[in-house]
């Protein structure tokens, strides 16, 4: 049965500052850490995520929100007021991302897999069991009855 926004929160997080928080109402996909370029310089570091379908989404303090537009692809959400990192955004995608450091504890995730691997800082190692996948195709379809 989907779950609907009256249903309590399943997770919930926030920007450092507080300006922006937001509760997820439906299943999270399990942690992604991606070491593309584009990550590593929106987080400072490797961007892990997990994410949630959009409907399952509330934004408080959405008005905080700015939105960066990297490519007609994809954009990028972040605080205004201190400027945490927070979702990544795909119109195409029925989801959107939102950073793992970001949400309360618990969370009850995992790290599942690091995508885009080929690009991965050179100040850092690779050594846990977990799948590495040099582009991010296969990391980052997710199977719809997941998310």
């Amino acid at each position: 049965m989907p779950e609907s926004n009256d249903a309590p929160p399943r997770a919930s997080g926030q920007c450092l500052c507080g300006a922006v928080r937001y509760e997820v109402r439906g299943p999270l996909r399990p942690v992604i850490a991606c070491h593309c370029t584009e990550c590593r310089r929106f987080s400072g570091g490797i961007w892990t995520a997990t994410a949630a379908r959009r409907e399952h989404l509330t934004i408080h303090g959405e008005e905080n929100v700015r939105w960066y537009a990297y490519s007609d692809r994809a954009r990028r959400g972040f605080c205004s007021t201190c400027g945490a990192s927070l979702f990544f955004s795909a119109p195409a995608m029925p989801h959107m991302a939102i950073a793992a450091g970001t949400l309360n504890k618990p969370t009850g995730l995992k790290l599942a897999v690091h995508i885009f691997t080929a690009e991965a800082g050179d100040y850092y190692l690779l050594t846990d069991d977990l799948p590495k996948i040099t582009d991010g195709q296969h990391g980052l379809s997710i199977p719809e009855d997941r998310v």
